[in-house]
């Protein structure tokens, strides 16, 4: 469940200098740093905690009250072919319980740190609905599932200071996936987890902010300095052909509709996902992930070899 507001401001740090904020009250239009000499925006209740200098540097352009990307809402049967097109995965689903059942092995209380939670992403309900879990979540926009905005390259929060960290479908689209990793190895607790869902085989998204792919070996180079608890394909050969369909007939009828439309009447090919062996599908992989634990010892590149090969 998402803290409250007062006790995420307890957390929230300066991203240029690290040092801890003033207390926030409703009266404030500013947040400022304890030195005094840096100052934030506070915009419709939301802190907006934006390193700027080195934001500008990586070429964002980030919004403070607003996604840059239309975010759509479905309803009726709207819902019913969203839904047929992009089912809940099951394997996202069991590596949730496993890395849920995992914190409440280790804490009472585990606090997760969400990064690009403005919207609730597939199978992540469930950090948002219990009450013995501390969640914390920030975007590059303001949304009802955030409590400030901020950017992964420099995140606003101490070191050392959560149990967990969610980054699904979000590495594709910064600009330097190095420096974010490197952000939530700080912000990890030690042996703390990270949960991340990158693509690897898929067409162009949310625009010109869509700038990475990974293959399963490269998103385990890229989680180097994290011990690997598992790794694999959370969307496979079978997704990727049907989001490769939807881009070959958008791009012959000239026509995002007729996409979509050969997408909706031939979604049953996602099926395939589960026929598939993983020594197959992790070649031909829609989308990756890793679940991994905090560590002082950056795997090397024999290591990187060894584990595709274990793959195979």
């Amino acid at each position: 469940m998402l803290l409250d507001q007062k006790e995420v401001l307890a957390l929230l740090r300066c991203p240029r200098s690290g040092a801890e904020l003033d207390k926030l009250d409703d009266q404030n239009a500013k947040v400022a740093s304890s030195t005094g000499d840096i100052h934030y925006e506070v915009v419709g209740g939301y802190p907006i905690l934006l390193c700027s200098e080195r934001c500008k540097g990586l070429g964002w352009q980030l919004s403070s009250d607003a996604s840059a990307v239309p975010r759509h809402t479905y309803s009726g049967a709207m819902k019913v072919m969203k839904r047929l097109v992009s089912p809940p995965s099951g394997v996202t689903k069991k590596n949730v319980d496993t890395l849920i059942s995992t914190l409440f092995e280790l804490r009472r209380k585990p606090r997760v740190l969400i990064i690009g939670g403005g919207t609730i992403g597939e199978g992540m309900e469930r950090f948002y609905e219990d009450e013995n879990i501390e969640l914390v979540s920030f975007d590059v926009y303001a949304s009802p599932n955030v409590q400030f905005v901020a950017d992964a390259h420099c995140i606003p929060l101490g070191d050392n200071s959560f149990d967990a960290v969610i980054i699904q479908a979000v590495l594709e689209h910064v600009m330097d996936p190095g420096m974010v990793v490197s952000e939530i190895h700080r912000v990890l607790k030690p042996n703390g987890l990270v949960y991340a869902e990158t693509p690897f085989l898929q067409h162009v998204h949310e625009g010109p902010y869509d700038f990475m792919r990974f293959t399963e070996s490269g998103h385990r180079l890229l989680f180097r300095q994290f011990s690997l608890v598992k790794s694999g394909v959370c969307s496979g050969a079978g997704t990727q052909l049907l989001w490769a369909l939807e881009g070959f007939f958008s791009g012959l009828f000239r026509s995002h509709w007729a996409g979509k439309a050969i997408k909706l009447s031939l979604f049953w090919v996602m099926l395939f996902d589960r026929l598939i062996p993983e020594k197959y599908n992790v070649d031909a992989a829609n989308g990756v992930f890793f679940l991994g634990s905090k560590s002082e010892r950056s795997i090397g590149n024999a290591e990187i070899v060894a584990h595709y090969k274990g793959a195979q």
